[in-house]
Protein backbone atom coordinates (compact mmCIF):
# COMPACT_ATOMS: atom_id res chain seq x y z
CA UNK A 1 0.00 0.00 0.00
CA UNK A 2 1.50 3.30 -1.15
CA UNK A 3 0.45 6.62 0.33
CA UNK A 4 0.56 8.37 -3.06
CA UNK A 5 0.94 6.99 -6.58
CA UNK A 6 1.80 9.52 -9.29
CA UNK A 7 1.13 8.56 -12.92
CA UNK A 8 3.47 10.27 -15.39
CA UNK A 9 7.03 11.53 -14.81
CA UNK A 10 6.97 14.81 -16.70
CA UNK A 11 7.36 18.13 -14.86
CA UNK A 12 3.91 17.89 -13.23
CA UNK A 13 4.39 14.29 -12.13
CA UNK A 14 7.95 14.77 -10.89
CA UNK A 15 6.90 17.80 -8.85
CA UNK A 16 3.87 15.96 -7.46
CA UNK A 17 6.10 13.08 -6.38
CA UNK A 18 8.59 15.55 -4.90
CA UNK A 19 5.86 17.44 -3.02
CA UNK A 20 4.30 14.29 -1.54
CA UNK A 21 7.69 12.75 -0.68
CA UNK A 22 8.93 15.87 1.11
CA UNK A 23 5.73 15.72 3.16
CA UNK A 24 6.94 12.33 4.42
CA UNK A 25 4.66 10.06 2.38
CA UNK A 26 5.56 6.78 0.64
CA UNK A 27 5.41 7.72 -3.04
CA UNK A 28 5.51 5.63 -6.20
CA UNK A 29 6.14 7.45 -9.50
CA UNK A 30 5.06 5.52 -12.61
CA UNK A 31 6.27 6.35 -16.13
CA UNK A 32 5.40 4.37 -19.27
CA UNK A 33 8.60 5.38 -21.14
CA UNK A 34 12.24 4.94 -20.25
CA UNK A 35 13.99 8.12 -19.12
CA UNK A 36 15.30 10.31 -20.60
CA UNK A 37 12.71 10.53 -23.38
CA UNK A 38 11.97 13.16 -26.03
CA UNK A 39 9.07 15.58 -25.60
CA UNK A 40 7.75 18.05 -28.17
CA UNK A 41 8.28 21.36 -26.37
CA UNK A 42 9.98 24.68 -27.00
CA UNK A 43 11.74 24.37 -23.66
CA UNK A 44 11.39 27.95 -22.46
CA UNK A 45 11.86 28.37 -18.69
CA UNK A 46 10.22 31.64 -17.60
CA UNK A 47 10.30 33.14 -14.12
CA UNK A 48 7.29 31.26 -12.68
CA UNK A 49 8.87 27.97 -13.79
CA UNK A 50 12.19 28.83 -12.18
CA UNK A 51 10.52 29.92 -8.94
CA UNK A 52 8.54 26.66 -8.68
CA UNK A 53 11.62 24.39 -8.82
CA UNK A 54 12.96 22.53 -5.77
CA UNK A 55 15.48 24.50 -3.67
CA UNK A 56 18.99 24.17 -5.05
CA UNK A 57 17.83 22.77 -8.41
CA UNK A 58 20.38 23.67 -11.11
CA UNK A 59 18.72 24.39 -14.43
CA UNK A 60 20.50 22.64 -17.34
CA UNK A 61 20.27 25.77 -19.52
CA UNK A 62 21.31 25.59 -23.16
CA UNK A 63 21.02 29.35 -23.63
CA UNK A 64 20.12 32.53 -21.74
CA UNK A 65 17.85 34.87 -23.65
CA UNK A 66 18.08 38.65 -23.49
CA UNK A 67 16.66 39.57 -26.92
CA UNK A 68 13.42 38.79 -28.75
CA UNK A 69 12.81 39.34 -32.45
CA UNK A 70 9.11 39.77 -33.29
CA UNK A 71 7.64 39.48 -36.78
CA UNK A 72 4.12 39.53 -38.23
CA UNK A 73 3.97 36.57 -40.63
CA UNK A 74 7.54 37.31 -41.67
CA UNK A 75 7.04 41.08 -41.98
CA UNK A 76 7.54 44.18 -39.81
CA UNK A 77 10.46 42.53 -38.01
CA UNK A 78 11.83 44.23 -34.92
CA UNK A 79 14.17 43.09 -32.15
CA UNK A 80 13.76 44.20 -28.53
CA UNK A 81 16.68 43.76 -26.15
CA UNK A 82 17.08 43.66 -22.40
CA UNK A 83 20.16 44.17 -20.21
CA UNK A 84 18.90 41.38 -17.94
CA UNK A 85 18.09 37.80 -18.87
CA UNK A 86 14.47 37.35 -19.92
CA UNK A 87 14.27 33.54 -19.70
CA UNK A 88 16.30 30.38 -20.22
CA UNK A 89 16.10 27.47 -22.65
CA UNK A 90 16.40 23.78 -21.81
CA UNK A 91 16.13 20.41 -23.54
CA UNK A 92 13.17 18.56 -22.07
CA UNK A 93 14.75 15.07 -21.83
CA UNK A 94 17.56 16.43 -19.65
CA UNK A 95 15.28 18.74 -17.64
CA UNK A 96 12.64 16.08 -16.95
CA UNK A 97 15.22 13.49 -15.90
CA UNK A 98 16.77 16.01 -13.47
CA UNK A 99 13.36 16.73 -11.91
CA UNK A 100 12.71 13.01 -11.45
CA UNK A 101 16.09 12.69 -9.76
CA UNK A 102 15.00 15.40 -7.29
CA UNK A 103 11.83 13.43 -6.53
CA UNK A 104 13.91 10.30 -5.93
CA UNK A 105 16.27 12.20 -3.63
CA UNK A 106 13.21 13.32 -1.66
CA UNK A 107 12.26 9.66 -1.19
CA UNK A 108 9.98 8.78 -4.12
CA UNK A 109 10.33 5.40 -5.85
CA UNK A 110 10.46 5.43 -9.67
CA UNK A 111 9.20 2.68 -11.99
CA UNK A 112 9.70 3.23 -15.73
CA UNK A 113 8.36 1.17 -18.62
CA UNK A 114 5.09 0.90 -16.70
CA UNK A 115 1.89 1.93 -18.49
CA UNK A 116 -1.34 2.50 -16.55
CA UNK A 117 -4.59 1.34 -18.10
CA UNK A 118 -7.05 2.72 -15.53
CA UNK A 119 -7.75 3.60 -11.91
CA UNK A 120 -10.59 2.16 -9.81
CA UNK A 121 -12.11 3.57 -6.63
CA UNK A 122 -14.80 0.90 -6.27
CA UNK A 123 -15.05 -2.81 -7.05
CA UNK A 124 -13.42 -6.10 -6.20
CA UNK A 125 -9.84 -4.84 -6.57
CA UNK A 126 -10.40 -2.06 -4.01
CA UNK A 127 -10.17 -3.40 -0.44
CA UNK A 128 -11.75 -0.38 1.29
CA UNK A 129 -13.07 3.14 0.72
CA UNK A 130 -9.71 4.66 1.60
CA UNK A 131 -7.96 2.91 -1.30
CA UNK A 132 -7.49 3.57 -5.01
CA UNK A 133 -6.48 0.72 -7.32
CA UNK A 134 -4.09 1.64 -10.13
CA UNK A 135 -4.37 -1.08 -12.78
CA UNK A 136 -1.30 -1.45 -14.98
CA UNK A 137 -1.29 -2.51 -18.62
CA UNK A 138 0.17 -5.93 -17.72
CA UNK A 139 -2.69 -6.60 -15.28
CA UNK A 140 -0.81 -5.82 -12.08
CA UNK A 141 -2.70 -3.73 -9.52
CA UNK A 142 -1.01 -1.12 -7.33
CA UNK A 143 -2.87 0.19 -4.28
CA UNK A 144 -2.65 3.74 -2.94
CA UNK A 145 -4.36 6.09 -0.51
CA UNK A 146 -4.22 8.88 -3.11
CA UNK A 147 -3.39 9.17 -6.81
CA UNK A 148 -2.13 12.08 -8.90
CA UNK A 149 -2.69 11.89 -12.66
CA UNK A 150 0.05 13.70 -14.58
CA UNK A 151 -0.02 11.51 -17.67
CA UNK A 152 -0.19 14.16 -20.38
CA UNK A 153 -2.82 15.79 -22.53
CA UNK A 154 -4.40 12.46 -23.53
CA UNK A 155 -4.64 11.44 -19.88
CA UNK A 156 -6.37 8.23 -18.80
CA UNK A 157 -6.53 9.62 -15.27
CA UNK A 158 -8.04 12.83 -16.58
CA UNK A 159 -10.75 10.78 -18.30
CA UNK A 160 -11.48 9.05 -14.97
CA UNK A 161 -11.79 12.42 -13.22
CA UNK A 162 -13.97 13.81 -16.01
CA UNK A 163 -11.72 16.63 -17.24
CA UNK A 164 -13.29 18.44 -20.22
CA UNK A 165 -11.21 20.39 -22.71
CA UNK A 166 -12.21 23.73 -24.16
CA UNK A 167 -9.36 24.43 -26.57
CA UNK A 168 -7.21 21.98 -28.54
CA UNK A 169 -4.19 23.12 -30.56
CA UNK A 170 -1.63 21.38 -32.75
CA UNK A 171 2.05 22.12 -32.25
CA UNK A 172 4.63 21.03 -34.83
CA UNK A 173 8.35 21.22 -34.13
CA UNK A 174 11.71 20.45 -35.69
CA UNK A 175 15.08 20.15 -33.94
CA UNK A 176 17.54 21.44 -36.55
CA UNK A 177 21.32 21.03 -36.09
CA UNK A 178 23.12 24.05 -37.58
CA UNK A 179 26.75 25.08 -38.21
CA UNK A 180 28.57 27.13 -35.60
CA UNK A 181 28.26 30.33 -37.65
CA UNK A 182 24.46 30.01 -37.74
CA UNK A 183 24.26 29.06 -34.06
CA UNK A 184 26.33 32.12 -33.11
CA UNK A 185 23.91 34.43 -34.94
CA UNK A 186 21.03 33.13 -32.80
CA UNK A 187 22.84 32.97 -29.46
CA UNK A 188 20.93 34.80 -26.74
CA UNK A 189 18.02 35.68 -29.05
CA UNK A 190 14.70 34.05 -29.91
CA UNK A 191 12.24 34.75 -32.71
CA UNK A 192 8.47 34.91 -32.24
CA UNK A 193 6.44 35.17 -35.46
CA UNK A 194 2.71 35.91 -35.28
CA UNK A 195 1.39 33.49 -37.87
CA UNK A 196 -1.08 33.56 -40.80
CA UNK A 197 -3.73 31.40 -39.11
CA UNK A 198 -5.99 32.80 -36.37
CA UNK A 199 -4.25 32.38 -33.02
CA UNK A 200 -1.11 30.88 -34.56
CA UNK A 201 2.52 31.74 -34.00
CA UNK A 202 5.98 30.32 -34.65
CA UNK A 203 9.22 30.33 -32.69
CA UNK A 204 12.94 29.78 -32.99
CA UNK A 205 14.68 28.79 -29.74
CA UNK A 206 18.50 28.38 -29.90
CA UNK A 207 20.09 25.59 -27.89
CA UNK A 208 23.78 25.51 -28.66
CA UNK A 209 24.34 23.80 -32.00
CA UNK A 210 20.61 23.11 -32.49
CA UNK A 211 17.65 25.39 -33.23
CA UNK A 212 14.22 24.36 -31.99
CA UNK A 213 11.81 25.65 -34.64
CA UNK A 214 8.07 25.22 -34.22
CA UNK A 215 4.58 26.55 -34.90
CA UNK A 216 1.23 26.14 -33.20
CA UNK A 217 -2.35 26.65 -34.35
CA UNK A 218 -5.85 25.36 -33.68
CA UNK A 219 -6.54 21.65 -34.19
CA UNK A 220 -8.34 21.01 -37.44
CA UNK A 221 -5.88 23.14 -39.40
CA UNK A 222 -3.29 20.37 -39.69
CA UNK A 223 -2.39 20.86 -43.36
CA UNK A 224 -2.26 24.64 -43.03
CA UNK A 225 -0.16 24.35 -39.86
CA UNK A 226 2.30 22.07 -41.68
CA UNK A 227 2.52 24.57 -44.55
CA UNK A 228 3.17 27.34 -42.05
CA UNK A 229 6.06 25.37 -40.51
CA UNK A 230 7.57 24.56 -43.92
CA UNK A 231 7.28 28.17 -45.10
CA UNK A 232 8.63 29.44 -41.79
CA UNK A 233 11.72 27.20 -41.98
CA UNK A 234 12.31 28.18 -45.62
CA UNK A 235 11.92 31.89 -44.84
CA UNK A 236 14.55 31.57 -42.11
CA UNK A 237 17.03 30.04 -44.56
CA UNK A 238 17.03 26.73 -42.68
CA UNK A 239 15.43 24.49 -45.32
CA UNK A 240 18.81 23.07 -46.34
CA UNK A 241 19.50 21.60 -42.89
CA UNK A 242 18.14 18.15 -42.05
CA UNK A 243 16.12 18.07 -38.77
CA UNK A 244 17.35 15.61 -36.18
CA UNK A 245 13.78 15.27 -34.88
CA UNK A 246 10.43 16.28 -36.37
CA UNK A 247 7.44 15.88 -34.09
CA UNK A 248 3.91 17.01 -33.28
CA UNK A 249 1.83 17.33 -30.16
CA UNK A 250 -1.70 18.33 -29.19
CA UNK A 251 -2.10 20.81 -26.36
CA UNK A 252 -5.42 20.83 -24.55
CA UNK A 253 -6.79 23.61 -22.36
CA UNK A 254 -9.46 22.78 -19.77
CA UNK A 255 -13.00 24.05 -19.85
CA UNK A 256 -13.69 26.50 -16.98
CA UNK A 257 -15.39 24.62 -14.16
CA UNK A 258 -14.03 21.27 -15.31
CA UNK A 259 -13.20 18.99 -12.33
CA UNK A 260 -9.69 18.62 -10.96
CA UNK A 261 -10.44 15.66 -8.70
CA UNK A 262 -12.66 12.66 -8.18
CA UNK A 263 -12.63 10.94 -4.83
CA UNK A 264 -8.98 10.39 -3.88
CA UNK A 265 -7.67 11.10 -7.40
CA UNK A 266 -6.25 14.48 -8.45
CA UNK A 267 -5.01 15.66 -11.85
CA UNK A 268 -2.28 18.19 -12.62
CA UNK A 269 -0.45 19.74 -15.57
CA UNK A 270 -1.50 18.68 -19.07
CA UNK A 271 -3.71 15.93 -17.64
CA UNK A 272 -5.83 18.67 -16.04
CA UNK A 273 -5.69 20.89 -19.13
CA UNK A 274 -3.66 23.51 -17.28
CA UNK A 275 -1.75 25.85 -19.58
CA UNK A 276 -1.85 29.47 -20.65
CA UNK A 277 -4.37 29.63 -23.54
CA UNK A 278 -2.75 32.42 -25.55
CA UNK A 279 0.92 31.35 -25.63
CA UNK A 280 0.12 27.70 -24.72
CA UNK A 281 2.96 27.88 -22.20
CA UNK A 282 2.63 24.79 -20.04
CA UNK A 283 5.86 24.11 -18.15
CA UNK A 284 5.21 26.64 -15.39
CA UNK A 285 1.61 25.43 -15.06
CA UNK A 286 2.83 21.83 -14.82
CA UNK A 287 5.45 22.62 -12.18
CA UNK A 288 3.13 24.73 -10.04
CA UNK A 289 0.05 22.49 -10.26
CA UNK A 290 2.19 19.37 -9.78
CA UNK A 291 3.71 20.72 -6.58
CA UNK A 292 0.23 21.62 -5.26
CA UNK A 293 -1.17 18.22 -6.25
CA UNK A 294 1.61 16.39 -4.41
CA UNK A 295 1.12 18.42 -1.25
CA UNK A 296 -2.66 17.96 -1.21
CA UNK A 297 -2.40 14.27 -2.19
CA UNK A 298 -0.24 13.81 0.91
CA UNK A 299 -3.13 15.19 2.99
CA UNK A 300 -5.71 13.06 1.17
CA UNK A 301 -3.59 9.98 1.93
CA UNK A 302 -4.08 10.74 5.64
CA UNK A 303 -7.82 11.36 5.34
CA UNK A 304 -9.81 8.85 7.36
CA UNK A 305 -13.11 9.16 5.51
CA UNK A 306 -14.63 10.36 2.25
CA UNK A 307 -15.71 13.70 3.71
CA UNK A 308 -12.18 14.61 4.78
CA UNK A 309 -10.72 13.41 1.47
CA UNK A 310 -13.27 15.52 -0.40
CA UNK A 311 -12.40 18.57 1.66
CA UNK A 312 -8.70 18.24 0.85
CA UNK A 313 -9.46 17.71 -2.85
CA UNK A 314 -11.59 20.87 -2.88
CA UNK A 315 -8.75 22.77 -1.22
CA UNK A 316 -6.46 21.66 -4.04
CA UNK A 317 -8.97 22.79 -6.66
CA UNK A 318 -9.37 26.15 -4.94
CA UNK A 319 -5.59 26.68 -4.80
CA UNK A 320 -5.28 25.93 -8.52
CA UNK A 321 -8.21 28.10 -9.57
CA UNK A 322 -7.23 31.05 -7.36
CA UNK A 323 -3.80 31.26 -8.97
CA UNK A 324 -3.44 29.41 -12.26
CA UNK A 325 -7.14 29.69 -13.05
CA UNK A 326 -7.06 33.49 -12.96
CA UNK A 327 -4.01 33.56 -15.24
CA UNK A 328 -5.79 31.23 -17.66
CA UNK A 329 -8.90 33.42 -17.70
CA UNK A 330 -6.88 36.49 -18.67
CA UNK A 331 -4.87 34.46 -21.20
CA UNK A 332 -8.09 33.27 -22.85
CA UNK A 333 -9.21 36.84 -23.35
CA UNK A 334 -5.77 37.77 -24.70
CA UNK A 335 -6.11 34.93 -27.22
CA UNK A 336 -9.46 36.34 -28.34
CA UNK A 337 -7.82 39.69 -29.10
CA UNK A 338 -4.84 38.03 -30.76
CA UNK A 339 -6.99 35.85 -33.01
CA UNK A 340 -8.78 38.86 -34.49
CA UNK A 341 -6.04 41.53 -34.24
CA UNK A 342 -2.55 40.02 -34.33
CA UNK A 343 -1.21 43.27 -35.75
CA UNK A 344 -2.42 45.13 -32.69
CA UNK A 345 -0.49 42.75 -30.41
CA UNK A 346 2.60 43.01 -32.62
CA UNK A 347 2.46 46.80 -32.68
CA UNK A 348 2.10 47.01 -28.92
CA UNK A 349 5.04 44.72 -28.16
CA UNK A 350 7.35 46.31 -30.71
CA UNK A 351 6.28 49.95 -30.34
CA UNK A 352 5.00 50.55 -26.82
CA UNK A 353 7.44 50.46 -23.92
CA UNK A 354 4.78 49.53 -21.29
CA UNK A 355 3.76 46.48 -23.36
CA UNK A 356 7.38 45.39 -23.76
CA UNK A 357 8.03 45.95 -20.05
CA UNK A 358 4.98 43.81 -19.23
CA UNK A 359 6.26 41.03 -21.54
CA UNK A 360 9.69 41.20 -19.92
CA UNK A 361 8.15 41.17 -16.43
CA UNK A 362 6.11 38.07 -17.22
CA UNK A 363 9.08 36.18 -18.67
CA UNK A 364 11.29 37.11 -15.70
CA UNK A 365 8.59 36.21 -13.18
CA UNK A 366 8.22 39.64 -11.56
CA UNK A 367 4.55 39.69 -12.65
CA UNK A 368 1.95 37.61 -14.52
CA UNK A 369 -1.14 38.27 -16.61
CA UNK A 370 -3.42 38.22 -13.57
CA UNK A 371 -1.21 40.65 -11.62
CA UNK A 372 -1.09 43.03 -14.60
CA UNK A 373 -4.87 43.23 -14.64
CA UNK A 374 -5.03 43.71 -10.87
CA UNK A 375 -2.35 46.41 -10.69
CA UNK A 376 -2.65 48.32 -14.00
CA UNK A 377 -5.91 50.28 -14.46
CA UNK A 378 -5.49 50.52 -18.24
CA UNK A 379 -5.07 46.76 -18.58
CA UNK A 380 -8.11 46.19 -16.38
CA UNK A 381 -10.17 48.67 -18.40
CA UNK A 382 -9.12 47.05 -21.68
CA UNK A 383 -10.27 43.63 -20.46
CA UNK A 384 -13.58 45.06 -19.25
CA UNK A 385 -14.13 46.58 -22.70
CA UNK A 386 -13.26 43.23 -24.30
CA UNK A 387 -15.70 41.39 -22.01
CA UNK A 388 -18.46 43.85 -22.94
CA UNK A 389 -17.70 43.38 -26.63
CA UNK A 390 -17.79 39.59 -26.30
CA UNK A 391 -21.06 39.78 -24.37
CA UNK A 392 -22.63 41.84 -27.15
CA UNK A 393 -21.49 39.31 -29.75
CA UNK A 394 -22.87 36.40 -27.68
CA UNK A 395 -19.48 34.81 -26.89
CA UNK A 396 -18.74 33.70 -23.34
Amino acid sequence: MWDVVVVGAGPAGAMAAYGAATAGRRVLLLEKAELPRYKTCGGGIIGPSRDALPPGFVLPLKDRINAVTFSLDGKLTRTRRSKRMLFGLINRPEFDAALVAEAEKAGATLRTGTAVSRVEQHGASVPDRRTVAVVLADGETVLARAVVGADGSASRIGAHVGVEMDQVDLGLEAEIPVPATVAEDWKGRVLIDWGPLPGSYGWVFPKGDTLTVGVISAKGEGAATKRYLDDFIARLGLAGFEPAVSSGHLTRCRKPGSPLSRGRVLVAGDAAGLLEPWTREGISFALRSGRLAGEWAAKIAEAQDAVDARRQALNYAFAVKAGLGVEMSVGKRMLTVFESRPGLMHGALTGLRPAWNAFAGITRGSTNLADLVRTHPMARKALHLLDARLARSGRS
